[in-house]
């Protein structure tokens, strides 16, 4: 769906050292910093964060965004407690690398 809107493979290979990553914007780091605070166990989104994510995005916005996110989390723990794979989207070129923990 991603490559439909424009988002290139360099960006999707980007996405498991993103901070380092000349192909994403500070606008889709910091996007992708609150998504990592997000999925984190406990939730811990910075207060300074979500300011400046507030800085970046109308209300209505950073709630899509917030939803977006926590659906996308709803759905990788539901489909984990159930085994469920990615379908061989990996085999096909569509995927989505997952960052590395350990950073």
């Amino acid at each position: 769906m991603g490559r439909t809107i424009g988002i290139t493979e360099d960006k999707l290979q980007a996405l498991g050292d993103f901070e380092q990553s000349a192909a994403l914007s500070d606008l889709e780091k910091l996007v992708l910093r609150y998504a990592v605070a997000m999925t984190d166990t406990p939730v811990v989104v910075p207060d300074a964060m979500f300011e400046e994510l507030r800085q970046k995005f109308e209300p209505a916005q950073l709630v899509e965004l917030t939803s977006a996110i926590a659906w996308e989390n709803y759905r990788a723990r539901f489909d984990h407690a159930f085994g469920v794979e990615s379908g061989g989207f990996s085999e096909d070129g569509a995927f989505c690398p997952v960052p590395d923990r350990a950073a």
